[in-house]
């Protein structure tokens, strides 16, 4: 599968001064507050058991939505499930923000989480997050692209067009909702935000996607796994869109623990995520609307590399204010 990103790190690195390769890796650091003695770039437990933390309610929160009701209907069958495993009962709090999300967890009250690819580095920098695993289809395959799309008729039919335009992003925390596309618009057609352009942000990917439909933006940038499932439940129409750019592949959602958990209780709760039966749930029916079939095993150094490297391009800081 990564085989398939180094056509955009190798752009991504083509916009960064001589030397930017040995540079890369010393961009991503934890918070101060954080150790990480076995080299994995993800907070260490407490080995000290009154440092650990072992909730009576698990607080679990999926990256920010359009509409969080349908979301705490889609994952509510998997929380049944994980409340079986660790014995714990298990509540869906929705989130409006990527920081909000963020921050929930560095305060404490956010235990599990699916932090989305951009948002990911900054909550394992600085909230302690723990990700260690992500959806995939059935052949272990993994990720979305971002997709540059517009509507029918807006006047623009090549990325080139979007100069004078507006063109709709996220939030500064998403991958594919601004900081590949940034990137990716520089080096590949010397389009820059405010000189080339119009930013605008949404605050989500499905803001855009409905903003583009409904004709509230010329264009946006948007996670493709996302636009997928929102036809498929006909939030929007196929015909509604066009689509004029689309990316490599980049790893998808990863959920994991705060870090201060009880050593045995993230390890209840990763043999939750990984027993779950998906076949007939409303995970299923919900997700694999782009594919997803079930969790597989990932690590935060492995899996999020190149995300470390598009966060260097562009001038990501992991310092927690």
């Amino acid at each position: 599968m990564f085989h398939k990103l180094f056509t955009i790190v190798l752009i991504l690195l083509s916009v960064l001064a001589p030397g930017a390769q040995s540079i890369i890796a010393a961009e991503f650091k934890l918070a101060s507050r954080f150790q990480d003695a076995d080299g994995d770039m993800v907070a260490d437990t407490p080995t000290d058991p009154a440092k650990q933390v072992d909730p009576a309610t698990l607080i679990f929160a999926y990256t920010p939505v359009e509409d969080p009701s349908v979301y705490a209907n889609v994952w509510k069958g998997f929380l049944a499930h994980m409340e079986k495993v660790t014995g714990k009962k298990v509540q869906f709090f929705p989130v409006q923000s990527n920081a909000a999300q963020i921050e929930a967890m560095r305060a404490g009250r956010l235990h599990i989480a699916g932090f989305n690819t951009g948002s990911n580095p900054l909550a394992v920098a600085c909230a302690g997050f723990k990700p260690f695993a992500m959806m995939a289809h059935a052949d272990d395959s993994f990720g979305y692209e971002m997709e540059i799309i517009t509507y029918p008729g807006s006047g623009i039919e090549k990325v080139q067009d979007l100069k004078g335009k507006k063109l709709a992003f996220t939030a500064e925390t998403s991958n594919s909702g601004f900081k590949a596309p940034s990137a990716i618009l520089k080096a590949e057609y010397g389009l820059e935000a405010r000189k080339d352009f119009e930013p605008v942000f949404s605050g989500k990917h499905d803001n855009s996607i409905l903003g583009v439909a409904n004709k509230d933006y010329p264009a946006a940038a948007i996670a493709n796994e996302v636009m997928a499932r929102m036809i498929a439940r006909g939030v929007v129409k196929a015909d509604q869109i066009k689509s004029i750019y689309k990316s490599q592949t980049f790893p998808t959602t990863g959920y994991g623990v705060v870090y201060n958990l009880k050593p045995e209780l993230q390890e209840k709760i990763k043999q939750a995520f990984f027993s779950f039966p998906w076949k007939g749930s409303a995970l299923a029916e919900e997700f694999g609307k782009a594919g997803e079939a079930k969790f597989i095993p990932i690590t935060f150094k492995k899996h999020w590399e190149v995300i470390r490297k598009i966060d260097a391009a562009t001038n990501v800081s992991y310092d927690c204010q």
